[in-house]
């Protein structure tokens, strides 16, 4: 990344904005090259930057005047935007939300899947990129090396995703409502459509129109399409989303049927080709993922790796992958990074 460039992190307060200063923190970015980035309610409050501290800045068009690349950890509502505002400023763009993920005008990356897509000798309209949701991201990845491997033809997922999908607002109702709870109060859900204390709620996002799909799960499979499209073998991705009650992380189970049955070993041993996914699978032993043990690790975690010896071509795995840090931050600094080698 070039010397001089500068980084904005809009949404600097929220749970992935909170990620993305810390990933920048760890790359060694100094804290004079980024600025912090925030609605009207948040100017002047003061964020975490190692043993410095940022003051957050209301997003507006003129503030991105110098910018280098802007990291957009927002709503989708305030993308659609902001990043034209950036662009219009000269800024690269990285949007984390799902506001351009549809728009083939706007590229979709997945660093450490099709990074290329970022690198010089790609040209693309604009200069705004976006990325896929957490759930996407652990999939595509899971997925992947099954594919070199084996073919995939479908892979039906379950998705069991912890509040801070919905952001810091999912993350203080979980709080409210177990505390109310634990006091015997009943308490009024206002982020999920019903309370997701103690309770699983299969509705992640509103329901697309006219569609029993929700735009969480509807998105999987546009995503999918779209990353895979380049590969010449598009696998179908489909399935539900859980919101459940626990704060980080998202848990999920995939039944991938293979073009190509492989027994067990062959599958986990092509798991393991890849950079971005930690195998652990040891059942007996009780070693497998979990959100707690993947929080801040950049790895998706895989394993609980199983096979149906009536259906050979499909495989059973549990995955569990980090959505406010490798489902969102990490994917936002690694292809800022590139986009900043990229010419003017």
């Amino acid at each position: 990344m070039k010397n001089d460039f500068s980084i904005a992190v809009v949404g600097a307060t929220g749970a992935v904005g909170r990620e993305v200063l810390a990933a920048l923190y760890a790359q060694d970015v100094p804290a004079e090259r980024v600025r912090a980035f925030g609605s009207e309610r948040s100017k002047g409050l003061e964020v975490e930057y190692g043993e410095d501290s940022l003051e957050v800045e209301r997003a507006t068009a003129e503030a991105f005047r110098g910018i280098g690349v802007v990291l957009l950890a927002t709503p989708a509502e305030a993308s659609r935007t902001l990043a034209p505002a950036a662009q219009a400023a000269g800024a690269w763009v990285v949007d984390a939300s799902s506001a351009f993920r549809s728009d083939g005008n706007v590229p979709l990356v997945l660093p450490g899947f099709n990074t290329e897509a970022l690198g010089a000798g790609f040209t693309f309209k604009g200069r705004v990129v976006c990325l896929p949701g957490a759930v996407t991201t652990a999939v595509v990845h899971v997925v992947e090396p099954l594919r070199r491997a084996f073919g995939v033809a479908r892979a039906q997922v379950t998705a069991m995703m912890g509040v801070s999908s919905a952001g810091v607002r999912g993350v203080s109702e979980l709080e409210k409502q177990t505390a109310d709870l634990l006091s015997g109060r009943e308490p009024e859900p206002q982020v999920f459509p019903h309370r997701v204390g103690f309770n699983l709620v299969p509705q992640v996002g509103g329901f697309m129109v006219n569609s029993p799909w929700t735009e969480e799960e509807g998105g999987w499979t546009l995503e999918g399409a779209r990353l895979f499209s380049a590969r010449g073998d598009v696998p179908v991705i489909a399935g539900t989303a859980v919101q459940v009650p626990t704060f980080y992380g998202h848990g999920i189970t995939l039944n991938v049927q293979l073009k190509k049955a492989g027994p067990v070993e062959q599958v986990r041993a092509a798991l393991k080709t890849s950079p971005v996914l930690k195998v652990l699978d040891t059942p007996g032993e009780r070693i497998y993922p979990m959100p707690m043990l993947v929080m801040s690790d950049p790895a998706v975690h895989v394993g609980r790796v199983r096979a149906f010896p009536q259906a050979p071509e499909w495989v059973t795995l549990f995955a569990a992958v980090d959505n406010a840090s490798r489902g969102a931050a990490l994917n936002l600094v690694e292809a800022g990074f590139k986009l900043a080698e990229r010419p003017a």
